[in-house]
């Protein structure tokens, strides 16, 4: 299957892929903050088993979608600092303030944002939002840490 440029963008940037990619396309990535879209498929596996015959998509892996986007952004950011994610890898190192304002079904479509908070040493504090039809569908408080790849 041949990928689309908004796809390649992903595909350069972080590890994650199908079934375990949960943005579509990257919007915009700015200095402080990042965009992504995610359109979410009728078709997906969890949707078999978490809540059957009224699919839910399951808020852990909306959180999982706001954190690749800031994965994206960490190494579009790293990039364009003259470094790369080569030899570096994102990981989450905190979860805090996660908030379930409206479910997600099939079909519907996610604008996922991130925003730097502050950087301390090699940990990135970010706040991530979704929401479908301008309205919030999650809110979340997170932290990276850039750390060495192992293999």
């Amino acid at each position: 299957m041949e990928r689309t440029k908004a796809q390649q963008e992903i595909y350069d940037s972080i590890p994650h892929r199908p079934p375990f990619l949960f943005i579509d396309e990257m919007v915009e990535v700015g200095e402080e903050s990042a965009s992504a879209r995610r359109t979410v498929q009728a078709t997906e596996p969890y949707f078999e088993g978490h809540y059957p015959g009224n699919p839910i998509m399951p808020g852990v892996l909306l959180c999982e979608a706001v954190f690749q986007t800031a994965a994206v952004y960490m190494s579009q950011r790293l990039k364009k600092e003259g470094g790369g994610m080569s030899e570096k890898v994102p990981l989450l190192s905190r979860i805090q303030e996660a908030k379930f304002k409206n479910m997600v079904t099939p079909r519907d479509v996610l604008d996922i944002e991130v925003k730097m908070k502050e950087s301390v040493s090699r940990f990135h504090f970010m706040r991530g939002t979704i929401k479908k039809e301008g309205k919030l569908v999650l809110s979340v408080e997170f932290a990276l840490v850039l750390a060495d790849k192992t293999a």
